[in-house]
């Protein structure tokens, strides 16, 4: 039974491929064929015709090869660099306020201290004599006043008599108050939280106000000064963002403008502008190189191109770009209006497009209509 079915298939199949093979060799068929077949030809002819055409006008041509980019909008920016001056948010130079011989020294450099340690003492031998024979007297004075008191409180003795005792004691007081005082002068204290950076006097040397004992400098903060062309006084407020580099220690740091100077300088026509800056690491040393970069000007989406490419003749400024909208493609001038440039990049403001083809190799080839190959 399956064998019948596969046999009544095949025959089937024989009849129909013969009434295709009757169907496609009637004279009709064929003549409709020939007739596709020489439309086919006419078609392919001409384009063929058309493809000459243009080799031959193409061979007569001269191009020059170019290399471009595409003039696509972003972010720029244009910033202001200055040099800045480091420094230490507490840097002292330490003096005893009294004179005398340096008679020992307790710290070492590179020690930390807190405000109020002592540093050195001074000779206070004879400020020692005084003080004793002050408190020696003050004990008299007080002995007199009292007994003297006494007396008047009992109404026996004068007023006069009384005053004097109190007066010559409280004299006393006030002396031995005063060469403490001045022996309490006679120690070198730290004025502020920081390190012993440099001792510059020795045991056995005359200290005094007017001469320097030690550097007592605190970095844990840190001042950057910068001097800033007073052309851009308008373009620079507080709280502004910069970027700070030192080029020594190969760091950056951010930081915002916390005082602008009210005073120009004569001399440079800058004004003066300061940053604070935490320094926890303690790397950043006063009087370190550091170069301020504060940001001026900011265009979300620019056209913006090499400056190289932007050339000047005696109707203003002008670049090439490539005419795609004819064949063969050519270059075009066409002239421009910039805005600001940083780091060899101009802005165009006008005269080039998002999506033209600037010709960024080979424009000094090329004039107005030469045909340009890429």
């Amino acid at each position: 039974m399956k064998t019948n079915k596969l046999l009544l298939f095949a025959i089937i199949g024989l009849l129909l491929a013969s009434c295709a093979a009757t169907s496609d060799n009637s004279p009709e068929a064929k003549r409709k064929q020939l007739a596709d077949y020489k439309n086919d030809r006419q078609t392919l002819d001409e384009k063929i015709k058309l493809l000459e055409d243009e080799l031959d006008a193409m061979r007569d041509i001269e191009y020059i090869n170019v290399q471009t980019l595409t003039a696509v909008p972003q972010l720029f920016e244009h910033f202001i660099e200055v040099t800045g001056k480091v420094e230490a948010d507490q840097e002292v130079n330490v003096s005893p306020e009294g004179a005398g011989t340096i008679t020992d020294i307790l710290v070492r450099e590179g020690d930390f201290v807190k405000k109020g340690t002592r540093l050195a003492t001074l000779n206070t031998d004879m400020l020692d004599q005084s003080i004793a024979e002050a408190q020696i007297s003050l004990e008299l004075a007080t002995t007199t006043f009292e007994r003297q008191k006494n007396l008047w409180d009992q109404k026996i003795g004068s007023e006069l008599q009384f005053l004097q005792a109190k007066s010559n004691k409280e004299t006393l007081e006030r002396r031995v108050e005063s060469l403490l005082a001045q022996k309490d002068m006679a120690e070198v204290k730290a004025p502020v939280d920081g390190t012993v950076d440099v001792i510059f006097q020795k045991r056995g040397e005359i200290a005094g106000p007017q001469i320097p004992f030690a550097k007592v400098i605190n970095i844990s903060k840190i001042k950057i000064y910068g001097d800033i062309a007073e052309t851009y006084l308008t373009k620079v407020s507080k709280r502004e963002n910069v970027l700070i580099e030192f080029p020594a220690i190969g760091r950056q740091e951010k930081g915002t403008i916390d005082q602008i100077g009210n005073y120009i300088d004569p001399h440079n026509r800058t004004f003066r502008v300061r940053i604070n800056l935490q320094n926890p690491d303690g790397m950043i040393k006063p009087n370190m190189i550091s170069v301020l970069k504060i940001r001026d000007y900011v265009a979300d989406s620019a056209i913006v191109i090499p400056s190289l490419l932007v050339k000047h003749d005696f109707r203003g400024k002008y670049t090439f770009i490539v005419n795609d909208e004819e064949q063969p493609r050519k270059a075009q001038k066409v002239y421009l209006k910039t805005g600001v440039s940083i780091n060899n990049m101009t802005e165009i403001t006008q005269g080039i497009e998002a999506g033209a083809t600037i010709i960024s190799e080979g424009f000094d080839q090329v004039i107005d209509g030469t045909p340009v190959a890429y």
